[in-house]
């Protein structure tokens, strides 16, 4: 079983960075055979897809949303996955949690089997 451990949260100012971390551990797994997506959820909304790395960290996509303004990366030896977030904006307001897959990114959550808590990013002045 793959555990995910969301980390680097806070609060921030608007137009601020923040940088989130997502460590994998588990009794036996390969972090390379993992894409690894970012979501967010704010109160009172559904949970958005915002990010997708694959395994080798060669693609990524982007929702609309954060694109140009977040960038997803991985690194396998640490077995992390990062997202540095520039430019935020109060409506980035939310609680992000990082999901990992085997075979492909995806944008739908119900693919993910492997969830981390989640951790708090609030911005605001």
């Amino acid at each position: 079983q793959l555990q995910l451990v969301e980390s680097g949260g806070g609060l921030a100012q608007p137009g601020g960075s923040l940088r989130l971390s997502c460590v994998a551990s588990g009794s036996t797994f390969d972090f390379d055979d993992y894409n690894v997506a970012w979501f967010r959820q704010a109160p009172g909304k559904e949970r958005e897809g915002l990010s997708c790395i694959n395994r080798q960290g060669g693609t990524a996509n982007y929702a609309d949303s954060v694109k140009g303004r977040f960038t997803i990366s991985r690194d396998n030896a640490k077995n992390t996955v990062y997202l540095q977030m520039s430019s935020l904006k109060p409506e980035d307001t939310a609680i992000y949690s990082c999901a990992a897959r085997p075979l492909s990114c995806s944008s739908d959550e119900t693919r993910f089997p492997s969830w981390g808590r989640g951790t708090q990013v609030t911005v605001s002045s």
